[in-house]
């Protein structure tokens, strides 16, 4: 059952070709921080493109929530009057983060050196997940946590009265594990520092530096480290939202396992810390190309280009990319299914507490489509198959995880039989017209069971 109300079944049918113009919406992780920290500056903050998927649209509530003034303008434009660094109210409510684990955990950073206290809660896939990477940090700080056990969901932050800068090695490539400290840091006095061994998307420590913060990022032998001070008075800014290359996966791996196909997805944003799968894509031999290459708001951006690529082969996926295509996995995997030869994956432990446990999700729901699959705790191994010889005719769960779902639908239009996903509906949260801009490309997705 969906935390999202009744279960929608959705079946994927093996389509003719893809063909046009994809516009997928604009960037979950920038459409996060940029509502946080418009509420967090001393002034108006204008975001056009903002994602109004689920996730985004609870983290704009949750602002609210805290004192911050937030309207939708219409057409993706918001207007956020923030109350400053410091300036957080306390809510008089549950805060109510639904499936984001982004949004919950980045919200914990930003309240967590305020003298106020919050209570967090989410739907049955946020509550399954584990809190304890971002309070244990956030205890340096001086704030206490209170959750239920195993550090999970309903979870009470209560927030440091006088909080101390910290210096921090993050355990595991965590961009919202980083994010939170550092924004925890932005109330803290002196210099709060964060050191990553692996990078991860930078996406925060940009518009830190956008919205006038003084952060420093420095490359060391230690690994990556960045530099806040704190108590800045953060200035508002006007944000022109990239379109989300998480998102922008979906439409783009569909055309390259599915015949005739040629599709634009125009305006994504190709931060280094977010285009591994595009790299990883080329390699294994997809025609994908970029076109326009720009910046906007201080983040590389492109169309691109991706037509259907018969001759793809499987490869060894670096682990130290990992980081940088995290959510894409689960995609790359159906991808895999029609290559040539087998795509290792590994270094992805995270994966095993996302939103669902997305390598074993992935490995039994490939496993039943026909593909071999073989596993371990922070690895998997897909043997393709190649192209017109993964059967699919099969069900699977997508274990109240969008990615899962998406996934699974894309496969669906490349496999002799349909695919069908038991519940569709958690794909609101992070890319609500998925069903009709797939739609307007040719594909086969209908609601329902096959």
């Amino acid at each position: 059952m969906s935390g999202h109300g009744a279960p929608v079944p959705m079946t994927s049918r093996k389509c003719a070709m893809l063909k046009g113009v994809a516009n997928v919406p604009g960037d979950k992780s920038i459409s996060h921080r940029s509502l946080i920290l418009g509420a967090l500056s001393v002034g108006e903050t204008r975001i056009l493109g903002l994602l109004e998927g689920e996730d985004v649209i609870d983290t704009a509530k949750a602002m609210r929530a805290f004192g911050a003034e937030v309207e939708d303008l219409g057409g993706g434009e918001w207007r956020v009057h923030g109350v400053g660094v410091g300036g957080f109210a306390e809510p008089s409510q549950v805060i109510d983060c639904g499936n984001s684990g982004t949004g919950v955990r980045l919200i914990m950073g930003t309240m967590a050196t305020s003298p106020i206290t919050a209570t967090f809660t989410g739907d049955a896939s946020l509550c399954s997940r584990p809190m304890g990477r971002v309070t244990d940090p956030l205890a340096l700080f001086g704030a206490r946590a209170y959750g239920r056990t195993g550090g999970r969901l309903p979870m009470t932050i209560v927030g440091a009265k006088d909080p101390v800068p910290v210096t921090y090695t993050v355990p595991v490539p965590s961009a919202q594990v980083k994010s939170a400290v550092l924004l925890a840091g932005l109330n803290a006095p002196g210099k709060t520092v964060v050191i990553e061994k692996e990078a991860t998307r930078d996406h925060t420590e940009r518009m830190l530096a956008g919205f006038g913060a003084e952060i420093v990022v420095e490359n060391t032998p230690e690994g990556r480290v960045i530099t806040l001070t704190g108590q800045p008075e953060l200035k508002p800014q006007d944000i022109v939202v990239p379109r989300d290359p998480s998102s922008a996966a979906f439409p783009v791996c569909a055309a390259i396992i599915t015949e005739g196909s040629d599709v634009l997805v125009p305006n994504i944003g190709l931060n280094p810390t977010r285009a591994g799968l595009f790299t990883t894509l080329r390699e294994m031999g997809a025609d994908l190309s970029y076109e326009n290459l720009r910046e906007e708001g201080g983040e590389p951006v492109a169309d691109l280009r991706a037509r259907y690529s018969p001759d793809l082969k499987g490869i060894a996926v670096p682990p130290e990319r990992a980081a940088s295509m995290i959510d894409e996995y689960p995609v790359l995997s159906v991808v895999a299914s029609f290559a040539e030869g087998k795509t290792e994956m590994r270094g992805v432990k995270e994966l095993r507490v996302k939103e669902s446990d997305r390598i074993d999700a992935m490995a039994m729901g490939l496993r039943a489509a026909g593909v071999t699959v073989d596993e371990g705790e922070d690895w998997w191994i897909v043997e393709g198959r190649g192209f017109g010889n993964v059967p699919g005719g099969v069900t699977v769960e997508s274990r109240l995880d969008h990615r899962i779902a998406m996934s699974f639908l894309v496969m669906g239009m490349a496999t002799e039989k349909p695919m069908t996903v038991d519940d569709a509906s958690p794909i609101a949260t992070s890319f609500p017209i998925f069903e009709g801009l797939m739609a307007s490309l040719g594909s086969a997705i209908t609601r329902g069971n096959r």
